[in-house]
């Protein structure tokens, strides 16, 4: 019986995909619920499983091809085998058993993700015989362009200097043209549209995270003992957040056409970034979770994103966002709100500085922090006293706890 593979129906506000990756060719076997190939949206990607036991006989569409909603994509025999599936003739058993031990061990497709599969394929390269640095052994994406570039000094060096390598003219400035993923387009279109459309206004101020680091050091292992995940920074940031929100509703708030929209809810924005682009996961009604749940499904949300798995449902909505430029080592920033959202918390770099402590001068552990707002729906004594309430929550945490 043949079998049709479609195009999933694509989540809501997505209308069309690209088809970066096909796992399997023509001829290949297939198995129910195994990944046929990979399709691209402007916000996740999405695997085309099988449907059934089988075989691929044929494929329709063509890496980089964008498609639609229900639109062929290649055609199974169910329960058909492939000819490397056939039968193995009486006394090839052994020989049959030693090839497959000197195969070396390489690791399923399924455990890499998206852009790392795709630079593989593109490359021709077995896995398994590039030196892993991921969590669990997983492939990262540096872990293969790094694997390229020592192939191609490897082989430079074996030409050395014979007249076959082409001549390069001292000072030649080469260029390297890419198309832009579906993420980095909507990226760029967004960025574009949040800048054109909102009147983006940033205000500083910094942080003193001593109590913050004493509490942590004080019950981090048994936090962690307790409840299976580490006691972050970004938890605190969340709640002191939402503190602030409850305070100054405006914040929490967005402009639809002419209506202000005062959201009675906290769904905070995460940003995590990936091999593909910034990603912007929600912790949803953050404001009944406690520190332990916020940790465990900021660690949950990053895990998938860099792993390529988030489901539109994990990006969709959000009434506030908080970004952690500090990561990266940025010492100060100004974060672009991410629409339709008004307002955004950015984080950066923690810092050791002198600083004036009751007339002494004390070295403390400092952080700028940033609120970019829409100056059209919040005003600027709103957005300051928003970021002097997430200031003295984190400088007074037990404040958080008690609610005051």
């Amino acid at each position: 019986m043949t079998i049709e593979i479609k195009v999933p129906q694509l989540p809501e506000s997505i209308t069309d995909a690209t088809l970066v990756a096909w796992h399997k060719q023509p001829g290949d076997a297939v198995r129910r619920d195994e990944n046929l190939a990979d399709l691209e949206t402007d916000k996740v990607v999405l695997e085309v499983p099988a449907p059934a036991d089988g075989v691929l006989r044929k494929v329709t569409v063509a890496t980089g091809t964008v498609v639609t909603a229900g639109q062929l994509l290649a055609l199974i025999e169910e329960g058909a085998q492939s000819p490397a599936a056939a039968p193995t003739p009486v006394g090839a058993e052994s020989v049959k058993a030693k090839a497959v031990e000197k195969e070396p061990a390489a690791p399923e497709k399924d455990k890499l993700s998206p852009s790392v599969r795709r630079l593989v394929q593109e490359n021709r390269l077995d896995p398994g015989t590039i030196p892993a640095s991921g969590r669990d052994g997983r492939l990262t994406k540096s872990d293969v362009v790094g694997f390229l570039g020592k192939q191609s000094s490897a082989q430079e060096g074996a030409a050395g200097g014979s007249a076959a390598k082409p001549a390069v003219p001292a000072g030649a400035r080469a260029e390297h043209r890419v198309a832009m993923t579906r993420l980095r387009q909507r990226i760029a279109q967004r960025m574009v549209e949040a800048q054109s459309t909102q009147a983006l206004l940033t205000s500083f101020n910094e942080v003193d995270l001593t109590a913050v680091n004493q509490l942590r050091a004080r019950h981090k292992e048994r936090f962690e003992k307790e409840h299976g995940v580490k006691l972050g920074f970004m938890s605190f940031f969340v709640k002191a957040c939402i503190e602030a929100l409850k305070r100054f509703p405006v914040v929490n708030a967005s402009i639809d056409g002419t209506d202000i929209v005062y959201h009675e809810f906290y769904d905070i924005g995460v940003a995590v970034s990936t091999d593909r682009g910034l990603v912007v996961p929600i912790v949803r009604d953050a404001d009944a979770k406690g520190f332990a749940a916020i940790e465990k499904e900021i660690a949950e949300y990053a895990k998938k994103a860099r792993a390529g798995t988030l489901a539109i449902e994990d990006l969709t909505g959000g009434t506030f966002t908080i970004t952690n430029g500090g990561v990266f080592g940025s010492l100060m920033s100004t974060p672009i709100v991410n629409a339709p959202q008004s307002a955004i918390l950015g984080m950066h770099k923690i810092q050791e500085r002198p600083m004036v402590v009751d007339g002494q001068i004390l070295v403390r552990p400092m952080m700028y922090i940033a609120i970019t707002y829409d100056h059209r729906l919040i005003d600027g004594r709103d957005a300051v006293q928003f970021l002097v309430t997430v200031k003295d929550s984190l400088e007074d945490p037990g404040r958080m706890l008690l609610g005051v």
